[in-house]
């Protein structure tokens, strides 16, 4: 319960850099894996990580690593991995396993092995509903096993009840406000906001608000938890100036967005708008960053109409925003030239079963 552990913090294929960069404001040494980052750490940290990391989309807690050749030996080792420390005998547990260049190559006998292991020496049920899950990973005849200590995606803030087309999850858009060069002081508009996330996220991490703070975490289940210390570790944050701008032209996606800030307590740091992006001017006050996730077509409609789109949003930022940041999200590059403006580009983002980019300048 002592010794520190491997922490792993989920993140999409191209925004492992921005999450490391992320954890390390928090005060960790993070390493960039594919598909995350990995920090050490007790159990203090999995508990505020889930709380205030906004960019992970889950966090799992390495708790058993160890070498298995054939499904004996995997019975046998994972009878002597300490259950009890983690887990309740009171809460099921699911267990997910995948396989790969080992000698035990089938999944789904790994599970039954795992399975047997706990429910004959825990006595903790097993079940495909249960709120905790394991992830049991063997590779290269090594079996490492992680509790899920979030539950649901740590997308899902407990705030948000509308969403319009093609929404982004709320810790890619964390994570892109970052890439894009946000500070958590600027001021920032999305003149496509839709249900109004990277408004709501920028606000929040101006108010200081841990993204976690209105939510249920699977951790809350398991042995190792301390009531008490978690209760310590919630907090409500404070209040942001109210300088965070989403514009959108359709009347219901303001209403929602509103709804959505009024939620999340962000009601007096937002204001939502309906405004058409050929109409698009700057707030009073300071440059800050101009944000937004256009159609590109993919998903949402055709592609053609949208460079006249594309073609507005950047002649309105040239003409209205000088000394703005722009990042701009799509998955067509010809659309991000439809702007005219001189856009640097990200590495490609896993969105979905899309590769989106991160088109950025400095206006």
């Amino acid at each position: 319960m002592t010794e520190p552990m491997d922490i792993f913090l989920v993140a999409p294929p191209g925004l492992e850099p921005a999450l490391a960069e992320e954890v390390r404001a928090l005060g960790y040494v993070a390493e960039v894996t594919p598909g995350g980052v990995s920090v050490e750490g007790g159990w203090p940290d999995v508990w505020r990580l889930n709380l205030e990391c906004r960019g992970a989309g889950r966090v799992l807690a390495r708790i058993a690593n160890f070498r298995a050749f054939h499904l004996a030996q995997l019975d046998k080792r994972a009878r002597k991995v300490p259950w009890a420390d983690v887990l309740r005998p009171d809460v099921p547990v699911r267990i997910e396993s995948t396989t790969r260049k080992s000698k035990i190559y089938h999944g789904g006998a790994a599970t039954e092995r795992i399975a047997r292991a706990i429910t004959e020496e825990l006595g903790a049920p097993v079940a495909d509903d249960a709120p905790v899950a394991l992830k049991v990973r063997i590779e290269d005849n090594n079996v490492q096993v992680s509790v899920d200590t979030s539950g649901e995606g740590l997308h899902k803030r407990g705030h948000k009840e509308w969403v319009g087309k093609a929404p982004m999850r709320e810790t890619m858009v964390a994570l892109l406000l970052r890439m894009a060069g946000f500070d958590g002081r600027m001021p920032v508009v999305d003149p496509m906001c839709g249900s109004g996330t990277f408004v709501l996220e920028a606000a929040g991490w101006a108010a200081g608000q841990q993204s976690g703070r209105d939510r249920s975490f699977a951790f809350e289940q398991l042995a190792s938890v301390d009531p008490q210390a978690v209760a310590a570790l919630r907090r409500t944050g404070g209040t942001a100036p109210t300088q965070f701008h989403g514009f959108d032209r359709d009347a219901g996606a303001v209403r929602g967005a509103s709804g959505n800030a009024a939620r999340a307590g962000l009601a007096e740091a937002v204001e939502f708008t309906q405004r058409a992006v050929s109409d698009l001017t700057p707030p009073e006050g300071p440059p800050g960053l101009v944000i937004c996730n256009p159609p590109y077509g993919a998903r949402i409609g055709n592609r053609k109409p949208l460079f006249a789109l594309y073609g507005t949003l950047g002649q309105r930022l040239s003409e209205h925003f000088a000394g703005w940041r722009v990042g701009i999200v799509t998955s067509d590059a010809g659309l991000a030239r439809a702007t005219g403006l001189s856009l640097g580009e990200s590495a490609p983002i896993a969105h979905g079963g899309l590769k989106v980019r991160l088109y950025t300048a400095r206006l």
